[in-house]
C-alpha cells in the first residue's frame, strides 16, 4: 500500500505492507455547527462561567488584550475584531486598548509582522506592541518557588483578557488559558523557573490537573488577574472549529475536553515502528519545530522501537540554544542531567529528545547531512521508504506499524 507524507513543500512517498499497519491516527469525526468568525462570536456570547465581556469592563478603564506571536497558529485577526467590536459597545475606546504580543522567550516582531498578526485595520487603529521582558512588575513568587514578573503593561493595565489557541503542549499539557501570562509575557528568568520542572513525570502531553507545570502556570492568575479569555482550537487547515470563553480555568478546561474528542486518538497497542510527520512547511522547516510530532509519536511506540521521524529540516536545528546541547554532549542521556541542574531554554527541547531516546531509536528523514543527523544521535535517511526498510531488517517483516501523518496535533491515548 502507498502512503504520502508531507515533506517541505511537497510529498514523500512510501509503501508497507497493510498487513503490518495497526494503525493511520487520524483526527476523529465531531460534529460541528459553526466555524471560524461566527463560532467565535457563538462563544462571547456564551461564556462559560463568566459574565459578558460587555459587562465585565467600564467605560475609561484601560484594556490589555495579550495575544500569540508570530510562532503560533493562533488566527488574532479573526478573534480580534470580535473582541475589540464588544469591547466598543461597552464604551471602551480604541486609545484605551493596547494589543500586547507574548513574545515568551522568543524574537520581538517587525512592524509588518505585527500588521500581519492582527489585520491591517487592527493595526491602524489600535496600540500593537512586544511584551518586553526587561520592562516588568515583580508580583511575587508562586507556590513553587516561580518568580511572578510581568510585562509592565500587563501588569498595571485596568483588565487583561487572553488570547490563545488550545492545543497538545509536550511538558504543559496543553497552551492556551493563562498561559498567555506565563510564559506569553514573563522574564526569561520566570519562564526558565517555571520550565524546569519539564523533567517530572507528570509534566507530560495531555496531564493537566496534575501536571507540575500548568499548576504553576494557573497559580500566576492570583497575582496578576485573568478578566476574559478567548481561546480556539483549530484544524489541520487553521480553521477555527470551536472556541471557548470566559473564566480562565473552566473555559480553557472545555476548550481542552474538545481538543481531545477531536485529536485524542485511541490505540489498542503500541507498534514496533511509528512514521510520523509535522505535516511539512513551514512545520518541519527545522527540527526544534518539528519536535513537537516527534514527542507526539513516543505515545505510540514500544520501548526499544523505532521511530521515523519525517521533517525536510532544510534550516537546520532552528534555535541556538538548543543547537549547542545538541551537538555538545557525548551521550544523549547526559542532556537529561544538565536540563537538571542547569535549566535553560532551548536546551529545554534537547532534554526532552534525549528522554525519547532512552525509549526509541530515531531515524530521520531529512534534508541534513547524514554525519550532522548520527551527530544529533539519530540515524540519516534520505526518503522514507529506505528508512522504513532499514526499520523493518532491524524489528522483523512482522513489525507493526503506525502511522502519523498529522503528528504535531495527534496525541495517541
Amino acid at each position: 500500500m502507498e502512503y504520502s507524507f508531507g515533506f517541505g513543500k511537497g510529498k514523500l512517498k512510501f509503501n508497507i505492507d497493510e498487513k503490518n499497519v495497526s494503525n493511520i491516527l487520524l483526527p476523529n469525526e465531531v460534529g460541528l455547527d459553526l466555524t471560524g468568525v461566527e463560532e467565535v462570536r457563538r462563544a462571547m456570547d456564551n461564556p462559560i462561567s463568566s459574565s459578558k465581556l460587555k459587562n465585565i469592563v467600564r467605560a475609561g478603564e484601560n484594556v490589555v488584550i495579550v495575544t500569540s506571536d508570530i510562532t503560533r497558529p493562533m488566527p488574532s485577526k479573526t478573534v480580534l475584531p470580535v473582541v475589540i467590536e464588544e469591547l466598543n459597545s461597552a464604551g471602551i475606546k480604541d486609545e484605551n486598548i493596547t494589543i500586547v504580543f507574548a513574545l515568551g522567550s522568543h524574537r520581538a516582531h517587525t512592524e509588518d509582522e505585527k500588521k500581519y498578526l492582527v489585520g491591517e485595520e487592527i493595526y491602524e487603529r489600535i496600540e500593537c506592541i512586544d511584551s518586553n521582558s526587561t520592562e516588568y512588575v515583580h508580583l511575587g513568587i508562586t507556590a513553587n518557588g516561580t518568580p511572578v514578573d510581568i510585562n509592565k503593561e500587563v501588569a498595571k493595565a485596568d483588565r487583561r483578557i487572553c488570547l490563545g489557541n488550545i492545543e497538545y503542549h509536550y511538558f504543559a499539557g496543553y497552551s492556551g488559558g493563562a498561559k498567555a501570562i506565563m510564559p506569553g509575557v514573563s522574564t526569561r528568568a520566570a519562564i526558565q523557573a517555571n520550565h524546569s520542572r519539564m523533567v517530572e513525570e507528570e509534566a507530560r502531553t495531555g496531564n493537566i490537573e496534575t501536571n507540575p507545570v500548568r499548576i504553576d502556570i494557573d497559580a500566576v492568575e492570583k497575582f496578576v488577574p485573568i478578566d476574559f479569555i478567548v481561546n480556539v482550537v483549530l484544524d489541520s487547515s487553521k480553521k477555527i472549529i470551536k472556541a471557548v470563553a470566559g473564566h480562565y480555568i473552566d473555559a480553557h478546561r472545555e476548550g481542552c475536553r474538545f481538543l481531545d474528542s477531536f485529536y485524542k486518538i485511541n490505540i489498542k497497542e503500541k507498534a514496533d515502528i511509528v512514521i510520523t510527520t509535522p505535516g511539512g512547511y513551514p512545520k518541519d522547516l527545522n527540527l526544534y519545530q518539528a519536535q513537537k510530532a516527534l514527542d507526539n509519536s513516543k505515545h505510540a511506540v514500544k520501548d526499544g522501537g523505532i521511530i521515523i521521524l519525517v521533517a525536510s529540516c532544510k534550516e537546520g536545528l532552528g534555535e541556538k540554544v538548543f543547537e549547542q546541547w545538541m551537538l555538545s554532549f557525548e551521550k544523549s542521556e547526559d542532556m537529561i542531567e544538565e536540563i537538571k541542574r542547569n535549566f535553560q531554554l532551548g536546551g529545554h527541547k534537547a532534554a526532552a529528545i534525549a528522554m525519547i531516546l532512552k525509549k526509541a531509536k530515531i531515524f530521520l528523514v531529512s534534508e541534513l547531512e547524514p554525519d550532522f543527523v548520527r551527530s544529533i544521535f539519530m540515524e540519516p535517511f534520505s526518503d522514507v521508504q529506505s528508512a522504513v526498510d532499514a526499520a523493518f531488517n532491524e524489528k522483523s517483516d512482522n513489525a507493526k506499524v503506525i502511522l502519523m501523518p498529522f503528528g504535531g496535533s495527534t496525541l495517541p491515548d
